[in-house]
C-alpha cells in the first residue's frame, strides 16, 4: 500500500486529511505544496497582514493531532501525473506513488500579456508576494491596482491606510460589481473614495512604462498614470496543469460529483477546494467552483468519507451536497458579509437600511432569494441564512 496523495497543502489540502482520518482512514498521507509552509491563512495577506507585515507562524491554521503523523512534502509543485499508474511527478522529480489522491491544488492569479517591463509588477496569492507589496506600500508611494474584485479593493484600502496614493483600474462599471451589483458596488466605491481612492472605471491598461522596472501605466483612453508597484488581481486561474493527458475535463477546474469524486477518473481520486467544480444543491444548475474562504472545508468535509470509502470498495455517500457558499470582506473599517449565491440573482432589493449607510441587501431569481449581503451588520443575517438553507434541495447529480 502506497497510501493517499494531497496535493496542495493549503486549507483545502489539510482539511482534507483531518477529514480521510475522521472517516477512520489510518494509512499513510503525503500532502504536497509548493511553498515552503505549512498551510497558512490566505485572507490576512490583502489586509492585516498586509498592513503589519507578514508572520507566517501567525497565520498557520491550527493542526488537529489526527494529521500529527502526515507527511509534508513542502517546496515543489505537482507538474506531472499519470492516474492510470497511480503517480504524481513534483518539481524537483520526484515520483509519489498512491492509492487514493486528493487533488487540491487551487488557483493562482491570471497574468494578462500586458507590452512593458515585468519588475514592480506584483501579483498577491502568497506570503512571499504580501511582503514583496508591503515592502513598497508606504507613506508617498503610489499603486496602480488592476481590477477591482475584492482583492484589489482590501488592497486599495490597505493601501490607503499606509498612506499611498491608489489608483483602481478596471473594465467594469463598478467595484465588486459581480457579487454585489451595480447599487451596492457604486456605493461601496463612494466609500473608497471618501478615503482618497482614484477609480479609472471602464478603461484597461495598454502598457506599462518603464525601462527595468514600471514607473507607468498607459491606459486605453491614453490617461497616464505613474506606479512606484502595480498589482495586478484580475481573477483568477485553477491550477490543473499537472492533471493534462489524464482524459479529464480540466476546462474550469476539475469536475466532481456531489461526493467530490472526480468524474471519469481510472482511480479513486477527489478533489476539494477553489480547483473543484461541483453541483450544489440548494442552488441547481450547473456544477461552479465557487472561491469563497469556507469551501475548501466543506467540499474537503465531504470528500474525506467519499475517497475512504473508495479505498475500502465501498461507494460514496449519495446524500446531496448543500453547503452554504459565504464570504467576508473587510475594507476600512466597515465588513461586506455575504451567504448564498448572489450572483445568480435576476433582482436585487434592498432589504433594509441604505446603501451608503449600514444595510442589508437581497438577491433573487424566479426560484426566490439566492443571497444575501450585509453592510456592517453581520449580526443581523442569521435570518436570512436559515432561509437560503431552507431551500428545497435539487436532485443529486
Amino acid at each position: 500500500m502506497t497510501g493517499v496523495v494531497i496535493v496542495g497543502a493549503g486549507l483545502g489540502g489539510l482539511r482534507a486529511a483531518e477529514s480521510l482520518r475522521s472517516a477512520g482512514h489510518a494509512g499513510a498521507i503525503t500532502i504536497v505544496g509548493d511553498e515552503p509552509h505549512l498551510p497558512y491563512n490566505r485572507p490576512p495577506l490583502s489586509k492585516e497582514a498586509l498592513s503589519a507585515g507578514v508572520d507566517i507562524a501567525g497565520l498557520e491554521f491550527r493542526r488537529k493531532d489526527s494529521v500529527d503523523d502526515v507527511h509534508w512534502q513542502l517546496g515543489a509543485a505537482a507538474v506531472a501525473s499519470d492516474l492510470g499508474e497511480r503517480t504524481v511527478t513534483l518539481a524537483d522529480g520526484t515520483n509519489l506513488a498512491f492509492d487514493g489522491l486528493v487533488i487540491a491544488s487551487g488557483i493562482r492569479p491570471r497574468s494578462l500579456p500586458i507590452p512593458g517591463p515585468t519588475k514592480g509588477r506584483i501579483m498577491l496569492r502568497t506570503a512571499a508576494d504580501a511582503t514583496a507589496l508591503r515592502e513598497r506600500l508606504m507613506p508617498g508611494s503610489t499603486i496602480v491596482i488592476m481590477g477591482a474584485g475584492f482583492i484589489g479593493c482590501e488592497v486599495a484600502a490597505t493601501a490607503a491606510t499606509l498612506g499611498a496614493t491608489v489608483h483602481v483600474v478596471a473594465l467594469d462599471a463598478e467595484p465588486m460589481i459581480r457579487p454585489l451589483g451595480a447599487e451596492l458596488g457604486a456605493a461601496m466605491r463612494r466609500r473608497h473614495a471618501a478615503h482618497g481612492i482614484h477609480f479609472h472605471l471602464g478603461h484597461t491598461i495598454d502598457r506599462f512604462l518603464g525601462d527595468d522596472h514600471v514607473t507607468g501605466a498607459e491606459l486605453s483612453d491614453g490617461t497616464v498614470l505613474p506606479a512606484d508597484v502595480v498589482l495586478e488581481a484580475v481573477g483568477s486561474v485553477p491550477n490543473v496543469e499537472w492533471l493534462d493527458g489524464n482524459g479529464l475535463d480540466l476546462s474550469d477546474g476539475i469536475e466532481v460529483d456531489a461526493a467530490m469524486v472526480v468524474r471519469s477518473a481510472p482511480a479513486p481520486v477527489v478533489a476539494v477546494g477553489d480547483v473543484a467544480r461541483h453541483p450544489n444543491a440548494l442552488f441547481p444548475g450547473a456544477s461552479r467552483r465557487i472561491e469563497h474562504w469556507n469551501m475548501p472545508t466543506e467540499t474537503a468535509r465531504r470528500a474525506g468519507p467519499s475517497l475512504a470509502a473508495l479505498l475500502r470498495g465501498d461507494a460514496p455517500s449519495a446524500e446531496p451536497f448543500t453547503a452554504m457558499p459565504a464570504f467576508w470582506s473587510d475594507q476600512y473599517a466597515h465588513t461586506i458579509q455575504s451567504f448564498g449565491m448572489p450572483g445568480l440573482a435576476s433582482s436585487i432589493t434592498v432589504a433594509d437600511g441604505t446603501v451608503d449607510a449600514p444595510c442589508i441587501v437581497t438577491y433573487h431569481d424566479d426560484s426566490g432569494l439566492v443571497g444575501v449581503v450585509g453592510i456592517d451588520r453581520t449580526a443581523d443575517l442569521a435570518p436570512y441564512r436559515r432561509q437560503l438553507m431552507g431551500r428545497t434541495p435539487a436532485a443529486s447529480a
